[in-house]
């Protein structure tokens, strides 16, 4: 992907397109590879970095989704497991499959849970992992050492996917510019273009360089997360809001805290709340919360009531119990839940994780909600919608055994930190083909150096972006205006925000 040449295709006047994706969060990726790869000219635009908000500050899980067979979803699991089996097929470079163990602390639970992971294998058929199995106390103990052995009645094992987020957002852009399609970030939506009433494109701005671009399309999507109800104004400054947004933190803390390759799954907290706690790019991962009321923005920052919450339940499992001043790094997502017939009220946990299709009068399509594990299938809903309102010629969608492009090998080279397991080749990949423009972009999605370790981050910031200006030709005003906003930037993943959170449940998106 080079950037330049896809703003020099934007600029030009003569293009007409058939898709704008407005978004480029994982269910804009997955929408611009779908249309892309039925022949459409389709262009993506992203008014941030690919994936900066919500898509890259996951659980990083790709999951049926346990907790809503408690809920009687069962639609929505079957669903998401079929998504999770074609994805470990389709991206087996990022996501792996993950074994998770679900201790027990009462003599019935290893029967009760047994019987629903049993029944989550069965939704997943053909496409399944492996089978659950139950373990004994010292079985338990083996797969997790650091957990509190006192008073422990077995666990249950299961099987589930695991992947990075943003670098399966980095894949799919590639695999959409190969599938022909034009994709760019930091270009921002200022307006939708109508004609006789109808949606017919959008003018956007470049924030790197300032140019603007007036854009033509059969048919806009708008797929832009937490920011969905905005686009919408766009179109009718009347329009409800159909979102509400719930904050969802995770903490980084060293490995030794689990103490092996297996995860945890605590299904059921003080409040009702699901818990992980996840080995991943040898670290532990813990989360996650869900703090209703918050406003929509790229980069939210923790609470400290969130990580308190974290940190003083993982104690109650853990022998080895984590403190603040053992965290790593820390980090806050926002999810685009959709509020149920578009009304407000009640806790953001018993909003559905399903995804919700609609088109406004104008023709504007809106594909919202959903989550990480099903973007390829709300892709699918949303192209064919749009072929039928742009008035498109159909194709039929070909995804579901679509390899996407990753670049997943094995390293080498020195390691640009020695808590970082990343080398001066992945700085150089991503601002020479990933479109990596800032250095926020480089320390945190095209690497994930300021989620492993934020201090470690701060540290080598200089010395990447030395190479990045190397590359780019930037001078000493570009690198000091880069390490000083990165410098802001990562306050967001060392030090929580003083407010309360909310009482409600989630689980890992």
């Amino acid at each position: 992907m080079n950037r330049s040449e896809a703003l020099d295709r934007l600029s030009d006047s003569s293009e007409s397109w058939d898709i704008i994706v407005v978004g480029g969060g994982a269910t804009g990726l997955g929408i611009a590879v779908d249309a892309a790869n039925r022949g459409y000219r389709t262009a993506l635009l992203e008014q941030a970095d690919f994936s900066e908000s919500t898509s890259s500050k996951s659980t990083k899980l790709i999951h049926g989704g346990v907790r809503y067979l408690r809920s009687g979803e069962v639609g929505l699991v079957r669903e998401s497991l079929r998504e999770r089996g074609r994805l470990l097929r389709n991206a087996a470079g990022i996501v792996k499959p993950l074994s998770f163990v679900v201790p027990a602390y009462r003599f019935y639970e290893p029967f009760f849970y047994g019987m629903g992971l049993t029944l989550y294998d069965l939704l997943a058929g053909d496409l399944g992992i492996k089978s659950t199995d139950h373990l004994s106390d010292h079985e338990t103990l083996k797969e997790i050492p650091n957990l509190n052995p006192d008073g422990l009645h077995g666990g249950t094992l299961y099987w589930d996917g695991q992947f990075d987020d943003a670098r399966l957002a980095i894949a799919m852009a590639r695999t959409a510019h190969r599938e022909g399609a034009t994709v760019v970030n930091r270009v921002r939506v200022k307006e939708l273009v109508k004609e006789a009433g109808r949606v017919s494109g959008v003018v956007a701005e470049d924030l790197v360089d300032g140019n603007s671009f007036r854009l033509k399309a059969s048919v806009v999507i708008n797929a832009t997360g937490v920011f969905t109800d905005s686009v919408r104004k766009m179109d009718d400054s009347q329009s409800s809001d159909m979102i509400a947004p719930s904050q969802g933190i995770h903490i980084v803390l060293d490995q030794k805290f689990l103490g092996g390759e297996t995860a945890i799954m605590i299904p059921s907290t003080d409040d009702g709340r699901v818990l992980f706690a996840i080995p991943w790019q040898n670290k532990m991962l813990l989360g996650t919360t869900d703090t209703a009321g918050v406003e929509p923005e790229i980069c939210p920052r923790p609470m400290k009531d969130e990580v308190d919450y974290l940190l003083d339940h993982a104690g109650r499992y853990l022998v080895e119990k984590p403190t603040l001043l053992d965290v790593r790094s820390m980090f806050a997502g926002l999810r685009p839940l959709v509020l149920p017939n578009k009304t407000s009220g009640g806790a953001t946990s018993k909003i559905s994780r399903s995804h919700s299709l609609t088109v406004s009068d104008s023709g504007l399509v809106t594909m919202a909600g959903g989550k990480w594990t099903t973007y390829r299938q709300m892709a699918e809903d949303a192209v064919d919608c749009a072929a039928e309102i742009g008035a498109l010629s159909f194709q039929p969608c070909s995804t579901h055994d679509l390899t996407l492009l990753s670049e997943e090998n094995e390293k080498g080279g020195e390691w640009i930190h020695p808590h970082l397991p990343y080398t001066s080749e992945d700085i150089e990949r991503a601002v020479g083909g990933e479109m990596a423009v800032t250095l926020d972009d480089v320390l945190s999605r095209r690497t994930r150096c300021t989620l492993l370790d934020a201090n470690a981050a701060l540290e080598v910031a200089p010395a990447v972006c030395q190479i990045m200006s190397q590359m780019t030709g930037a001078g000493a005003d570009w690198i000091a205006r880069e390490i000083e906003s990165f410098q802001q930037c990562a306050l967001a993943y060392k030090e929580p925000t003083s407010q309360s959170e909310s009482s409600v449940e989630s689980e890992g998106s």
